[in-house]
């Protein structure tokens, strides 16, 4: 008598708790502690922002290649911190329930791009997290090289611990040679990636892009990094290959297999 009561009591209480753990799931403004951030390292994440709420992001990566000279040179070198810097600033807010648009200007190409991501469905439901994502970048100042890019942000978030990304992405006008000249003026590339928490607010990141069709110059893009979230604050230290920070950037890739630069990442949320 005395187990089936609590075995009641158990269940009953699990059932007034599974809404209250959903609503948690699908609160846009509440921390998910497996995706701290709007990107991994260059590629974005499934994160939702809250209607009205705003979010900032500052990239830098040091253009000094890491392998140049030896060891003494890289020190004396500050490694890399002495060398000029590729820098981006980005800005974006939420304008719809899960829904948002953002705007980046990187230093590379002095190029400006807009971009819109929309949750398509949620893990919470769908046992998988799919948005839509969309962008529209020009170099000079939007002035020349204008490169239109569409595609779809795959996740799945194991617990609090991890998450893992995959997405497909079409870029058009690519190639910076006017189209009637080169044979390929698009790429297609797959972004994969994935953000894993080791201790209570430290995670390594890493990611590539493998081009699966189109233009594809020099080497993929590929990075790695270790962070720290503080509050609402994200200081990340990454390695790559490339100083990509747009999807048309990402989409012509690295400068070389073996050449790799150190920057940083540092994000806050206002909400």
């Amino acid at each position: 008598m005395i187990r089936s009561s609590l075995r009641v009591i158990v269940l009953a209480a699990l059932a007034a708790m599974s809404p209250a753990l959903a609503s948690a799931q699908d609160d846009d403004g509440a921390l998910v502690p497996a995706e701290p951030d709007f990107t991994l390292v260059a590629l974005p994440t499934s994160l939702r922002l809250p209607v009205w709420k705003s979010a900032f992001r500052v990239t830098h990566r040091f253009q000094r290649r890491l392998g140049d000279g030896d060891f003494g040179d890289l020190a004396s070198d500050f490694f890399g911190l002495d060398s000029g810097a590729t820098i981006g600033l980005e800005f974006r807010m939420g304008i719809i329930p899960g829904g948002q648009v953002g705007f980046h200007r990187s230093s590379n190409g002095k190029t400006m791009e807009v971009f819109a991501q929309y949750s398509v469905l949620r893990q919470s439901k769908a046992g998988l997290d799919v948005s839509a994502y969309g962008s529209f970048e020009g170099q000079d100042n939007f002035q020349e090289n204008h490169a239109p890019a569409i595609g779809a942000i795959v996740s799945r978030s194991i617990g609090d611990r991890a998450a893992f990304y995959l997405q497909p992405m079409f870029v058009n006008n690519t190639n910076s040679l006017p189209a009637e000249l080169v044979d390929e003026n698009n790429t297609f590339y797959v972004g994969i990636g994935g953000r894993a928490r080791i201790l209570e607010t430290v995670y390594v990141v890493g990611e590539l892009a493998p081009r699966a069709s189109g233009y594809d110059p020099a080497a993929m893009h590929m990075a790695f990094a270790v962070e720290k979230r503080a509050g609402g604050h994200l200081f990340q230290l990454n390695f790559s290959n490339s100083f990509s920070t747009t999807s048309a950037q990402i989409a012509r890739g690295g400068t070389g297999d073996s050449d790799w630069y150190m920057g940083f990442n540092i994000s806050r949320k206002f909400f």
